[in-house]
């Protein structure tokens, strides 16, 4: 007879450590393919930022940037809160191994496809698609790790798993700093977009499968999208959507303006302003994103996630409040608000899969987490109307929409705590 998996104890027969008490190569390639399908996720989500003005001013539309690029950022997360559930669904039905090859494929296809685009609505429509994608990707990879890896370790994963997507925001930034983006070159910047997808081959040919998932769906059909809204897990999945809302809508509602908001401080003068700033939010954020899962660790994610909000409030609040010209201590604080910011993309891949059960999990995972990116989609668009309303100020705009950490703070109180607990199966 089958026993059930203990809190230190994966699931998953085929990765168990070693005698010698290593850990297999099947839980460290599990690990490395989510680390790298979230990695070039964050790398295609911070291309945009930095080609936006450069692509909209060479196909006509230089008046209109702050308006594009709020149209075409919400098309961008509807697409990935789409794809989160589109995926996930897929995750639980055929495997994460299967269904995360797809996403990174789509997303992958997709924004190399952008080179193409000869209108702003070109733009949304493949960054829509590319981000189907992306949004599948993320509760794909969390799912598998943390179902092949021990308890004890779900911090140091979820600060792992977290800090990938701005180990890509880094990358992008970089590129930007060395290779100028104009509005003769940013076209080839979005082929860029297509490399990963080369690592689908990767993760078909040597990624195991989920044991924990196999069994799990060898002993009741999964039904995920029906389970996931049953009474038993409907005030969790209400709540977790409530989380992962609050922030996206903090960091696609102003932070990820910041690079358009320095190219408008220096009038345009400093073509490598914007890469800059994407840069040291992005080594900002990696700290955060390990360092959010290790506090919710070591104090309980509910304290944790109380935290976070109240250092994004106080950072944001800072920044927006204080800075009007482009200079050293302006890049700093964008570090400080970076990482404050995306600890909350450790956190959650900590805490998400900690709510659903074995069978619906990438569902769970995958809605809560890109369906907030639908509010943060009329937070794009919310932004760039305020941006308009308060004169063409990205600061005003940004002080008022970064108030939602607020509501975090409310929330998190009405959740479950729970720290030291087993994965539900």
């Amino acid at each position: 007879m089958a026993t059930l998996p203990t809190s230190d104890q994966p699931a998953d027969g085929a990765l168990h450590r070693t005698a010698g008490g290593q850990f297999s190569s099947g839980q460290w390639l599990t690990l490395l393919a989510a680390f790298l399908g979230w990695m070039f996720d964050g790398l295609e989500m911070g291309i945009f930022p930095l080609v936006a003005r450069p692509a909209l001013q060479q196909m006509g539309y230089s008046g209109e940037v702050g308006k594009w690029m709020g149209f075409v950022t919400a098309l961008f997360l509807l697409g990935a809160a789409s794809g989160g559930l589109v995926f996930g669904w897929l995750g639980d039905r055929i495997g994460r191994v299967r269904a995360m090859s797809l996403s990174i494929l789509t997303y992958s296809l997709f924004s190399g496809l952008c080179y193409f685009a000869r209108e702003p609505w070109h733009l949304g429509a493949l960054r829509f698609v590319s981000a189907l994608g992306m949004g599948g990707e993320w509760s794909l990879g969390v799912a598998l790790v943390m179902e092949c890896w021990p308890e004890r370790h779900r911090p140091w994963l979820a600060a792992a798993i977290g800090a990938a997507s701005n180990v890509g925001f880094a990358l992008i930034a970089l590129i930007g700093m060395f290779v100028p983006i104009t509005a003769e070159s940013w076209r080839w910047v979005m082929v860029v977009g297509a490399a990963p997808a080369l690592l689908t081959f990767f993760i078909r040919l040597f990624v195991p499968e989920s044991e924990r998932w196999k069994d799990s769906v060898s002993q009741q059909v999964s039904r995920p999208l029906s389970e996931i809204f049953a009474p038993q897990l409907l005030k969790k999945t209400l709540l977790a959507i409530c989380f992962s809302s609050v922030a996206l809508i903090g960091t696609w509602g102003s932070v990820q303006w910041a690079p358009l908001w320095a190219d408008k401080m220096t009038g345009g003068t400093v073509p490598e302003a914007k890469a800059l700033t994407g840069l040291m939010s992005a080594l900002g954020a990696i700290v955060g994103c390990i360092v959010g899962p290790l506090v919710g660790g070591a104090i309980g994610r509910r304290p944790a996630y109380f935290l976070l909000c109240l250092a994004s409030l106080v950072s944001c609040g800072f920044l927006f409040r204080t800075f009007d010209e482009y200079n050293t201590s302006f890049l700093l604080m964008m570090a400080v608000v970076g990482a404050a910011t995306a600890s909350f993309y450790g956190w959650l891949p900590l805490y998400l899969p900690e709510l659903f059960p074995t069978r619906s999990r990438a569902t769970g995972q995958g809605l809560s987490f890109n369906f907030g990116r639908i509010l943060a989609a009329g937070g794009a668009v919310v932004q760039g109307n305020l941006v308009g309303y308060f004169g063409e100020s990205y600061a005003k705009a940004g002080a008022a929409v970064t108030l939602i950490y607020l509501v975090g703070m409310v929330l998190i109180w009405l959740a479950p705590e729970t720290k030291g607990q087993p994965l539900p199966d």
